[in-house]
Order: C-alpha cells, then sequence, then structure tokens
C-alpha cells in the first residue's frame, strides 16, 4: 500500500537548527501577515459572490422580460387571428348584400312578366356565383365521363353506363370548396 507523498507547499517548513531564531515580533508579523492575506482572500471571494449575484439576479430578470414578451406577443397573434376571422366574415357578407337588394327589387315588381323573372333570377344567380368566387367558394360539378374524386365527390349510387368504371354519370347535387377546402361534396352517380 503506497501513501501519498505531500505536497511540500502544504507542510509547515520545519526549523533547522542552523535558522536564526524568530523573535516575538517576527512570530507576530508573520501570523499578522497570514491573517491579513486570509482576509484579502476573504474579501476576494466576497467580491466574486456578489458579482456572481448580480449576474444571476440579472439573467432572472432577463428571462422574466423574456417570458412576458412571449405571453404579449401570443396575446397579440391571438387578436390578430380574431379580427381577420371578424372582417373575413364581414367582407363575405357585404359581397351578399348586392343579391339581397337584387332579390328584394325582384320581389317589389308587380305583374312580372315569366320572361323577366327568368332574366331577373339569371341575374341575381350570377351576382351570387360572383360573390362567392370573390370569396374563394368554386362550385365543384364534374362533367359526365370525368372520373370520380373521393375527395370532393360523394357517390350516391354505382349505376351501368357506356363509360369507363368509375367515372362520375351525372351529378344530382354540386358541390363546393373553398379555398380547396370542401364545404359539401358532390352528390354524384359513377358507372358500374
Amino acid at each position: 500500500m503506497s501513501h501519498p507523498t505531500p505536497n511540500p507547499s502544504d507542510t509547515p517548513t520545519p526549523h533547522s537548527p542552523f535558522d536564526p531564531p524568530q523573535s516575538p515580533e517576527e512570530i507576530e508579523a508573520a501570523a499578522a501577515a497570514d491573517a491579513a492575506d486570509s482576509l484579502a482572500q476573504q474579501e476576494n471571494t466576497q467580491a466574486e459572490l456578489k458579482a456572481l449575484q448580480a449576474k444571476v439576479s440579472d439573467l432572472v430578470d432577463q428571462a422574466m422580460r423574456a417570458q412576458a414578451e412571449a405571453q404579449n406577443a401570443r396575446r397579440r397573434a391571438d387578436e390578430e387571428v380574431a379580427k381577420v376571422r371578424k372582417f373575413a366574415v364581414e367582407a363575405f357578407a357585404e359581397s351578399l348584400l348586392p343579391v339581397i337588394d337584387s332579390l328584394e327589387a325582384a320581389l317589389n315588381v308587380q305583374n312580372a312578366s315569366a320572361e323577366q323573372l327568368l332574366e331577373g333570377t339569371q341575374a341575381t344567380h350570377r351576382q351570387l356565383l360572383s360573390a362567392l368566387e370573390r370569396n374563394k367558394v368554386v362550385e365543384v360539378n364534374p362533367a359526365a365521363g370525368a372520373k370520380f374524386d373521393p375527395t370532393r365527390e360523394q357517390a350516391i349510387s354505382v349505376v351501368p353506363a357506356e363509360q369507363d368504371a368509375g367515372t362520375v354519370v351525372s351529378v344530382l347535387q354540386k358541390g363546393y370548396t373553398i379555398a380547396d377546402r370542401v364545404l359539401r361534396p358532390a352528390l354524384v352517380t359513377v358507372a358500374q
């Protein structure tokens, strides 16, 4: 078993018989110097501790500010989304007002001929389709013979037909999408 070698700086220097004897003043001066070194070292440590505490306090403050800023940004984003939704509905409703005006005007006409009613209805229908299109609402109305698209169409029945299997035979009800999202699928019959 080996013993650790003592570090020469850790062990007190032994007095050799050849060293001059120390006077009480020298011993007291050496003790005072050691105490002064110890006090200086303690003061340095305390100064370092205070500096580190100040840095920790600053970092905590920065973290709290960053957290508050993140919460404010999230709140502002939520408010912005709410405003966008509100005004999107407002713009859509505004685009439908001319359609309502046309329908009310048609209802106020007395003794209109069938031809006038048809023309007025067609014009109002065009207004409505235009308002829907401006708001990205698009018809889903596949042509006969088009390949059946289950993402935009709903097959009501499969019927025998002279066209290719899996193609649209007829549209029973048009569908609609809004910004490429299906609002209502088109109801179709599909070739067997």
